[in-house]
């Protein structure tokens, strides 16, 4: 048979996904290495997806999504993002374009930023499917450093050094997947003076906004201009995360001005619209009672602090979440240099599933990923079976 397209050739294997279904497939296994929140989703949600079904209202909708739901995420917007003379407050529902998840917002972004050999800039350690979207659109990612001595935050000039006459899009990712780390003010405005000096877009993917602990999620929105010619930020959303409809897929991609018929034909290309009943449910999540997002927070917070302990019994080193929902730990006393290998090993002995630093990039080497979303009994039963750190090791 012919071969498959090049790019897609050498698309890597994602080894979050490698690991878990070993795991689904191993009975008994403790899952952690998968962020899938584990509560109920609200009666009232699935009652608003039920109730389009109910009056067969299962046609197109407008490729950008119904209008009363582009509001509601514009609204959410403005509210969790905060207000500043850049413009942040003038932006409204037409800016908001309805996606089937904060994936296929990346994806529909990249599209509309990145020709043929165009680089783009992502974390490193950073979520799999930046680079993967990327090198699937022919373009090539270039992963900037985040360093454990630097509490892997990125630093303005590592990422400077990387920039080339064909680099286009900064990738941003706070709170962080797989980190747990959350992106300061500071350093935010200094990362958005940073795109504007080299005139590059920035896509930002803020899927767990709702989750940070003792710190504010900051936009890059917040410094961003509303002009166009100025704005420059393609900002991410899921309700995957927020509100546990990750089998919905229903997210949105906040868009600079001035683009709209340029992004409705990206829509109509790729997806056309929405499907109505994930639509509906979106709608009654965002304006009905959060009282599933204020049970998630706390849930994570003290699954967090659960975690940790188990680490610190350990000796077993981690970066403290201030975000998300996953923590970050150093195995590297146990994988001896190869941690994909290790977590086969691992499950196969311990019947525990973690995510494997490298998933995320180089600098993940002898890390893991802990999904801290599921029962906490499960996530100190399973702690408790990785190997401890001696004091010399």
């Amino acid at each position: 048979m012919p071969e498959l397209a090049a790019h897609v050739r050498d698309v890597p294997v994602n080894q979050i996904r490698e690991i878990t279904e070993a795991a689904w497939r191993t009975p008994g296994a403790l899952v952690l290495s998968i962020g899938e929140p584990g509560f109920p989703v609200p009666r009232h949600v699935l009652e608003a997806a039920m109730a389009c079904l109910d009056r067969d209202e299962t046609n197109y909708t407008p490729n950008a999504g119904i209008p009363a739901l582009r509001e509601a995420f514009a609204a959410r917007f403005r509210e969790r993002a905060g207000t500043s003379p850049g413009g942040i407050d003038s932006i409204g529902a037409d800016r908001v374009y309805v996606v089937d998840g904060a994936q296929q917002g990346l994806h529909f972004a990249m599209s509309l930023l990145l020709s043929p050999g165009d680089e783009i800039l992502v974390p490193n350690p950073g979520y799999p499917t930046f680079a993967m979207t990327a090198r699937l659109l022919n373009a090539v990612p270039v992963g900037y450093p985040l360093y454990p001595d630097h509490g892997f935050q990125p630093r303005p000039a590592d990422i400077e050094a990387l920039v080339t006459d064909r680099t286009r899009v900064l990738v941003l990712n706070s709170p962080s997947n797989p980190l747990g780390a959350v992106l300061g003010e500071d350093l935010t405005r200094e990362l958005m003076d940073l795109a504007r000096r080299h005139d590059l877009w920035v896509i930002s993917d803020e899927c767990y906004e709702a989750f940070t602990y003792d710190v504010p999620h900051v936009s890059p929105a917040r410094f961003d201009g509303d002009a166009p010619g100025d704005a420059r930020v393609f900002t991410s959303l899921t309700l995957s995360k927020t509100y546990g409809l990750t089998g919905l897929r229903i997210g949105a991609l906040i868009c600079p001005p001035g683009i709209k018929q340029k992004m409705d034909n990206v829509m109509e290309a790729i997806v056309s619209c929405v499907a109505s009943p994930s639509q509906y449910a979106a709608l009654a999540a965002l304006t009905g009672p959060q009282d599933y997002v204020q049970h998630a927070h706390g849930h994570y917070r003290a699954n967090r602090d659960a975690a940790s302990a188990v680490l610190d019994a350990k000796g077993i080193p981690y970066l403290k979440a201030q975000g998300a929902f996953y923590l970050w730990a150093d195995v590297s006393h146990a994988t001896g240099g190869d941690v994909r290998s290790w977590v086969r090993r691992f499950l196969a002995d311990s019947g525990v599933a973690l995510a494997p630093g490298t998933a995320f990039g180089s600098i993940g080497e002898g890390w893991v990923r802990v999904a801290l979303c599921g029962r906490q009994e499960d996530l100190v039963e399973g702690l408790g079976r990785l190997p401890g750190r001696t004091r010399q090791g």
